[in-house]
């Protein structure tokens, strides 16, 4: 083993040292669950008896609980790319990355989408999706333009899984 790699192998030891050092929560709560599901008496109450309550005392359900963006967007979102596999998604940052998914009909082609949860309220310029399209060439796989009705489709589908969640609620 070379000098570089045994620097590199104790840095990354190091830095797991450290990070392990942080700060943790009891496993149990999910993150992703509608704050309606908790107890309201719970130790997730706010002064009001809410499950989450700002300063001023007003529920923030609303507005989508306490994820870093709208949870009904999220959620929406994340039903409607669910026919995708899920390669990362980040509630706090409001990213949702598929892996590429090769539809049964459509052989020699696959198709890859990141949607953008863009902030707390739920409205229609809050979500936003790239798709991303690759066609079998010579055996590889090669980029392919994508029509761009096909985003807003999926944008469109988005909001109308949340409306739908938020009625529901």
């Amino acid at each position: 083993m070379s000098w570089r790699n045994v620097k590199l192998v104790v840095g990354f030891m190091l830095v797991l040292g450290v990070a392990a050092c942080g700060r943790s929560q009891p496993v149990g709560q999910n993150e992703y669950a509608d704050p309606r599901d908790h107890d309201p008496k719970g130790s997730l109450s706010g002064s009001d008896g809410t499950i989450f309550s700002n300063s001023k005392g007003s529920s923030q359900q609303d507005q989508g609980g306490a994820l870093g963006v709208n949870a009904y967007l999220w959620r929406g979102a994340l039903d409607t790319l669910s026919f995708m596999p899920l390669s990362s998604a980040d509630p706090f940052g409001g990213v949702i990355i598929t892996d590429w998914f090769q539809p049964p009909a459509a052989q020699g082609e696959r198709f890859k989408a990141t949607a953008y949860i863009l902030g707390r309220q739920l409205r229609a310029d809050g979500v936003k999706v790239s798709i991303f399209r690759q066609v079998m060439q010579n055996g590889q796989w090669v980029d392919a333009p994508v029509s761009p009705a096909t985003a807003t489709e999926i944008e469109n589908k988005i909001l109308v899984r949340a409306r739908e969640l938020r009625t529901s609620s």
